[in-house]
């Protein structure tokens, strides 16, 4: 690991072999979840010319500012959304995304992410717009039964959702996680907290995740150059399976669902695919930084052919017309 990477407060997750799946590092690269810089000094001390480095969290450039100026104007920050990416630059070598919520984040009780320390029921990735609290107290009970059940796949989502708007106002973090906790079984040991997946569904309906994700993926589709690199870190399932089935689509290898059914002209491959199975942490990884558990790794290189849009629903991401939710 270079010293740039060991000096981050945060250490990213499957860092080398990412570095290592778009090697030789040239040009320029776009960073577009840049929170603690990991990534982006690890590409710039490989090789690259320039980083543009996009975050939708203020505080991720604040942090940055110890240290962004050593790199000149190899060094671009820019506060945004990765789903925009290609607004932010064009006929780029490289884009790289680490979806899910940063350690940073988790581990300031202020934010509001976490259900093990006490803060204000926020959630917020840019610090703006609609709050966890504000749709705590203010969805109807069965529009928020279906955002735990869709965004949390947790099958209790009615019985929380009952508890929940029984319970208004709710403004904090460890009142919500006491809360969903009293709907559940007792963990056994080993077992994630109670509030795991409530917790997980509300971060991820006030932050638009999955919507951030298609629109971000084909949107590094328009900015990349013939050659160029995408590379994707996910945490959980569902964004793994999105990035792996856009991937599979972008480079033509989905086949026709019923072979008694005409043949569908495809468009020409945009991408090729060159991580053939995910990559995960290996067991050194796994010691020095558990978070890297549940991460993934794909990677994909750019060919010349036009880009094209991707219907969302065929990404397998959750729609807003979900199966019920259970108890």
């Amino acid at each position: 690991m270079s010293s740039a990477a060991a000096s981050a407060p945060h250490i990213p997750v499957l860092l080398q072999p990412l570095i290592e799946a778009v090697a030789p590092v040239s040009g320029t690269w776009l960073d577009g979840t840049f929170g603690a810089g990991g990534y982006t000094r690890e590409l710039l001390a490989a090789g690259a010319d320039r980083v543009i480095a996009v975050d939708r969290d203020p505080l991720a450039f604040e942090m940055a500012a110890t240290w962004a100026g050593d790199y000149g104007d190899r060094l671009e920050m820019v506060e945004g959304t990765f789903s925009r990416l290609d607004e932010y630059g064009d006929a780029l070598d490289g884009v790289v995304l680490d979806i899910g919520v940063s350690s940073m984040q988790l581990d300031q009780a202020e934010r509001g992410f976490s259900f093990m320390k006490d803060g204000p029921l926020d959630m917020r990735m840019s610090q703006s717009g609609p709050s966890a609290a504000d749709l705590v107290n203010e969805l109807p009970e069965g529009e928020l039964a279906d955002i735990i059940y869709l965004f949390g796949e947790e099958r209790a989502s009615r019985r929380i959702a009952r508890a929940i708007v029984a319970a208004r106002p709710i403004h904090r973090t460890l009142q919500l996680a006491e809360i969903v906790s009293s709907c559940l079984p007792r963990p056994k040991p080993g077992q994630s907290h109670p509030a795991t997946r409530t917790f997980q569904a509300l971060r991820i309906a006030v932050n638009d995740e999955y919507g951030e994700l298609a629109e971000g993926l084909m949107a590094a589709e328009r900015a990349l150059r013939p050659g160029g690199y995408l590379a994707v870190v996910t945490f959980h399932s569902v964004e793994d399976r999105m990035v792996k089935r856009f991937l599979q689509m972008r480079a033509g290898r989905t086949a026709n669902a019923n072979r008694f059914a005409p043949q569908v002209e495809k468009d020409a491959p945009a991408f090729e695919i060159i991580t053939r199975k995910a990559i995960s942490a290996d067991d050194t990884e796994l010691a020095d930084n558990p978070r890297a558990r549940s991460a993934r790794l794909r990677v994909a290189r750019r060919t010349d052919a036009p880009a094209a849009s991707v219907d969302r629903a065929a990404l397998g991401m959750p729609q807003k017309s979900p199966k019920k939710g259970r108890s």
